[in-house]
């Protein structure tokens, strides 16, 4: 069956499950509020699994892709948690060779597999590819998005923070690296290239997807150029929108 778009369904439970997925409302929550929406033998859980992400039907690299050399790296981040895990993806014909690095920012679930993919396919780009796992101190990604979100609320986010500091310059400072680094992150991962926009000079690029912006009086720190998407009927995240505009 034909995986369904998310303008095939109505903007109001598409709005329930954006508060289910960001944790405003649990489980329980979007299964009443979806009630109303479930009929022609539809239930509210049927709804909700057709909302939830499918990580193998949106795979486009395998892990095992023999045009990649793939490990678990594992960083010391003193200002942050201690320590930081992440996927690092590179292509194998490049072996020694100096390649530019992209950090990639995972959403509110931390490390799921859906990053790993895009890791990935950043790598088959001919870049060094590096996800870093903010679930690290916690156990890393548990294997469920329910679990990781529930990991998620108990995360310290000034540690987090510092951890994607250390993991951009750990990714920068690599002997195959050339010093040169962009970032681009979903959601969360958005928020978290905004940031890193105002505390790293030597981030050459920033592509945030509907992310949160930086406070305005870190705005003129930025001097990488970023590539800033929004959603169209993302309110809570467009609500900020027109002050970094004119921030930037």
């Amino acid at each position: 069956m034909e995986r369904k778009r998310a303008s095939d369904y109505p903007q109001d439970l598409l709005d329930l499950f954006d508060k289910y997925v960001h944790g405003v409302i649990d489980r329980r929550g979007f299964l009443v509020g979806a009630t109303k929406f479930a009929v022609g033998g539809l239930t509210a859980a049927m709804l909700l699994d057709e909302l939830s992400p499918k990580f193998a039907e949106a795979q486009q690299v395998p892990p095992d892709d023999k045009r990649l050399a793939t490990e678990t790296l594992e960083c010391d981040s003193p200002q942050g948690s201690g320590k930081m895990k992440g996927y690092l993806a590179r292509p194998a014909s490049a072996k020694d060779k100096k390649l530019p690095g992209i950090l990639v920012i995972h959403e509110n679930r931390g490390l799921n597999p859906h990053i790993e993919d895009i890791t990935r396919r950043l790598a088959l780009d001919n870049f060094m590819a590096f996800a870093p796992d903010a679930l690290t101190p916690l156990g890393g990604y548990p294997g469920t998005e329910d679990k990781a979100r529930e990991l998620f609320s108990k995360l310290d986010q000034d540690k987090a923070r510092e951890d994607f500091v250390t993991a951009a310059n750990v990714l920068r400072k690599r002997a195959d690296c050339t010093s040169k680094i962009g970032a681009v992150g979903f959601c969360y991962g958005g928020g978290i290239v905004n940031f890193l926009a105002t505390r790293l000079p030597e981030l050459k690029a920033g592509v945030p997807f509907y992310g949160n912006q930086p406070p305005a009086a870190d705005v003129p720190k930025i001097q990488a150029p970023l590539l800033i998407h929004y959603a169209e009927t993302d309110e809570r995240v467009n609500a900020g929108w027109p002050a970094y505009e004119a921030a930037l």
